[in-house]
C-alpha cells in the first residue's frame, strides 16, 4: 500500500482510506457482518485510514467501526467528526454543535462508542456559525494535551476559517466533497490547504456512486435511498448528468478497468495531498477501488476528463439548500 503524510504535520495515511458512512445510513440497507467483513479487509490491504462520524447514524457507525477494530486497532488510524447535531441525536440544550463545553462531551461519547482510549484523528463536522472558531478549536486543542486526540481536522469548512483556525492548532486534513462532479474547491479551498500544508481527504469521490456508472436508473435505488433527497438525483437533472459518463466508460473500456477506478484514478492525478476515501459497505468493491493505485492516467486522459467535468458542469447542487447552507462556512 502507498502510503502519504496527510499534510505538513499529519501522520502516514494510506494513499486511499476508507469511508463508513454508507454501512449504516443513506444508501441501502445495513450489513453490518459484510461492513465489517470489509473493514478487516481493508486493514489487510493496508488501509489504515477508517472514516466516521458521530452524526452517521447517532453514534450507531462509531460503534460498528468500534466492534470491527476490536484486537485490531493498532492497524488503523480512526477519523471521526463531531458537530453535526442534526444527525448525531444529541440533546444538548443551550449548546451547539460547535460550543467550547460541547468538544469534550462528544469526544468522550466517541471514544465510548469507538471502544479506544484515543481519537487519530478527530474532525469538526460542520464549523458553527454561531461560534467563533477559535473557541471550538481551542477546545479540540485541549483534547489533544489531554492525549484523548492525536490530531485535529476540519470539514467543509471554508478558506476563511480553515486559516483562523489552523492559527489555534494545527489542522492536519480538511474533509470535503471532491470528484469530477465536485470540482468547486478548487477554486479557493484546496489552494489554501496547500498554502498551510493541510492534507485534503476527499468524501464522496465516486459522486456517492454515481461515477461508477452503474446507476442508470433511479429506480434501481431503494424508497428510502438518501439520494432521492439529493438535487443532483432529481429526476430531470439525473438525465442529464448521465450525458457525462461517456468518456469515463470509454477510458475505462480501453483500460479494462471500471468507470469507477477511473474516476478514482482522476482524483489520484490531482496531487500526492489528496486522499480519497471512497464509501463501501462491500469488499468486492473495496478491493477495486484499492487496485485503482496500479492506474495510472495518460496526461490526455486526465486531460479529456478534466474538460467533460469543467467546473459547474453537473445539474443539481451537491446537496439539498438546507444542507447547502452548513458549509464552506
Amino acid at each position: 500500500m502507498q502510503l502519504r503524510k496527510l499534510g505538513t504535520n499529519g501522520p502516514l495515511v494510506s494513499a486511499q482510506g476508507l469511508g463508513c458512512m454508507g454501512m449504516s445510513i443513506s444508501y441501502g440497507e445495513p450489513d453490518d457482518a459484510e461492513s465489517i467483513a470489509t473493514i478487516h479487509r481493508a486493514l489487510d490491504l493496508g488501509v489504515n485510514l477508517i472514516v466516521t462520524s458521530d452524526a452517521y447514524g447517532a453514534g450507531v457507525n462509531e460503534e460498528l467501526v468500534g466492534r470491527a477494530l476490536k484486537g485490531k486497532r493498532s492497524s488503523a488510524l480512526i477519523a471521526t467528526k463531531f458537530g453535526n447535531l442534526r444527525l448525531a441525536g444529541v440533546n444538548t440544550p443551550g449548546l451547539t454543535g460547535g460550543h467550547p463545553d460541547y468538544v469534550p462531551r462528544a469526544c468522550n461519547a466517541s471514544l465510548r462508542r469507538l471502544g479506544v482510549d484515543v481519537i487519530d484523528i478527530y474532525g469538526l463536522h460542520r464549523v458553527d456559525p454561531t461560534v467563533p472558531i477559535e473557541d471550538t478549536v481551542g477546545a479540540m486543542k485541549r483534547l489533544v494535551e489531554q492525549g484523548k486526540v492525536r490530531y485535529l481536522a476540519l470539514s467543509e469548512a471554508g478558506p476563511r476559517t480553515i486559516r483562523r483556525a489552523h492559527q489555534v492548532h494545527p489542522i492536519v486534513a480538511l474533509e470535503t466533497e471532491y470528484s469530477l462532479w465536485s470540482r468547486d474547491a478548487e477554486k479557493s479551498v484546496l489552494p489554501a490547504c496547500r498554502e498551510l500544508g493541510i492534507g485534503y481527504m476527499a468524501y464522496a469521490p465516486l459522486g456517492r456512486g454515481f461515477l461508477t456508472a452503474t446507476i442508470k436508473s433511479l429506480d434501481t435505488l431503494l424508497p428510502k435511498d438518501r439520494r432521492h433527497d439529493h438535487p443532483r438525483f432529481n429526476p430531470d437533472n439525473f438525465r442529464r448528468n448521465l450525458e457525462l459518463l461517456d468518456p469515463i466508460e470509454k477510458i475505462a473500456t480501453r483500460r479494462k478497468c471500471t468507470p469507477a477506478q477511473v474516476a478514482l484514478a482522476w482524483l489520484h492525478a490531482q496531487g500526492s495531498d489528496i486522499v480519497p476515501i471512497p464509501g463501501t459497505k462491500r469488499h468486492s468493491y473495496l478491493e477495486q477501488n484499492v487496485a485503482t493505485l496500479d492506474i495510472t492516467l495518460s496526461d490526455e486522459e486526465i486531460d479529456t476528463l478534466g474538460n467533460a467535468f469543467p467546473l459547474g458542469v453537473t445539474a443539481g447542487n451537491r446537496y439539498p439548500e438546507p444542507q447547502l447552507k452548513t458549509v464552506g462556512i
